[in-house]
Order: structure tokens, then C-alpha cells, then sequence
């Protein structure tokens, strides 16, 4: 039955996003005319509508709190935890507004999702190249401050099941001057990750209140805010093992 319900769920991955490319490139022409914003809306449903499908294909039981935490407009930097690769159609699923992500380069290559990162706004990061990544990240923080979303994983890397790893300062660049709203993800690794094959177990992704970064200092606010952010996420996790 796992096999199955495996195939399955590839298989409606695969055609939407075949399916969705067209409509997606559609939708990015229109807003290089004066529509940028509401075609970047249509990108999101799209890309949520997808996620959605996905995680029904799964039959894990989701358990989402705190939606009511995230702004409605205005720039605005989500930081979670990074249990697993399953963690971004979460976002998409229920974070309800637009936002891109910063994605390991080599993203760039596969095909028909390098597609859907860009139009979704995000960008493609190579940390071996200190100068290109930091255009990268500059980049990103131009998107927030222009009213946009962005997602960083500040663990570096995925947890899979080992529980929360150390923040990364540096991560937390794109996020010092923004309005932050942490978010804590339990059970994505054993969606599919750890037995290679879709199981229906719970997941728990909790969108904690926002943290406005204004009243920190400048001096050493990527750090306190690694720990601030880090122990936030560690408290919702552990409510989420209660």
C-alpha cells in the first residue's frame, strides 16, 4: 500500500508541476506589466494549491497553529526549523501569503522545480562563493524591504530526525532589519525521508508570533537574535513531543 500511495503522490507532483509551469510563465509575463503584485499572488495560490494536493496525497494528520501570527503585508522573513524536504510544501501549504526561499544551487538544475523557484521569487545560493553568496542574500533582503516574503533555515542544513541543530548566525543577515515570525516544523523527515516511502504520520507546524528586529541594537542583533529565535522554536517543538 506504501508503494502505492509513494507512486501516487510523485506522480501528482510531477504533472503539476508540468501541468502549472505554463500557467506560472503566464502568469510571470503579465506582471513584467504593471502587475506584479497581484501575479505574484496567483504564482503563490498556484504553488499552495499544489502543496495542499501533495500533503492530501499523504494522509499525514496536519496539526497547524498560530496562522494568525503572520502579516498580512509588509516585508516579512519566515526562519524555521529544517527537519526535512517535505518543510517547504509545509510553507506553502499554510503560510498563506507569497514569499521566496534561498535554495542550495544545485536546485538550479533540476528541472521544472528550478522553474517554480524563481517564479515563486526565490533564489539559488552557492556558500563556496563567499562574494556571490552574499549578493544572493542582498538580494533577498531587497525583497523584504520592498514588502516581499522570504523563508530561511538558519540550521544550515537539514536536521532529519536529530532534533534542533545550532542557528547559524550569518543565516540570520537577511532577517536583522525585517519583522520575523518564527515557525517550528515536527514530523516532515518521516513523511518520506527517513523509509523512503510516504507514510501517514502527524506533523505539527506552528507560526509563532512576530518578532520586530527594530529595538535590538545593531551591534551583535544577528546573534541575539539566533538565540531568541532558536530557543522560541525550541519551545514550540518541545510542546509539540507533549
Amino acid at each position: 500500500m506504501k508503494f502505492i500511495k509513494t507512486a501516487a503522490a510523485f506522480a501528482v507532483t510531477g504533472i503539476a508541476v508540468v501541468i502549472f509551469i505554463p500557467l506560472g510563465c503566464l502568469a510571470f509575463l503579465i506582471s513584467l506589466f504593471g502587475l506584479r503584485k497581484p501575479m505574484g499572488l496567483v504564482l503563490y495560490r498556484i504553488a499552495q494549491l499544489w502543496a495542499r494536493t501533495v500533503i492530501v496525497f499523504t494522509g499525514c494528520s496536519m496539526t497547524v497553529e498560530g496562522r494568525e501570527h503572520i502579516p498580512k503585508s509588509g516585508g516579512v522573513c519566515f526562519v524555521a526549523n529544517h527537519v526535512g524536504i517535505f518543510d517547504i510544501i509545509l510553507a506553502l501549504a499554510y503560510a498563506g501569503r507569497p514569499f521566496g526561499f534561498i535554495a542550495k544551487k544545485e536546485l538550479a538544475y533540476v528541472p521544472g522545480i528550478n522553474i517554480w523557484i524563481l517564479l515563486l521569487g526565490g533564489l539559488f545560493i552557492d556558500r563556496k562563493q563567499p562574494r556571490k553568496a552574499l549578493a544572493t542574500i542582498n538580494r533577498g533582503i531587497a525583497q523584504i524591504a520592498s514588502g516581499g516574503g522570504m523563508l530561511i533555515f538558519p540550521e544550515g542544513t537539514r536536521s532529519r530526525g536529530r532534533g534542533l541543530a545550532p542557528f547559524l548566525p550569518g543565516a540570520l543577515k537577511l532577517a536583522a532589519d525585517s519583522v520575523i515570525v518564527p515557525v517550528a516544523i515536527t514530523g516532515s523527515y518521516e513523511v518520506f525521508e527517513k523509509t523512503r516511502l510516504v507514510n501517514a504520520v502527524p506533523v505539527f507546524v506552528s507560526f509563532l508570533p512576530p518578532l520586530e528586529t527594530s529595538g535590538i541594537p545593531p551591534e551583535g542583533r544577528k546573534q541575539i537574535l539566533a538565540g531568541r529565535i532558536h530557543d522560541l522554536i525550541a519551545e514550540a517543538l518541545e510542546r509539540h513531543r507533549g
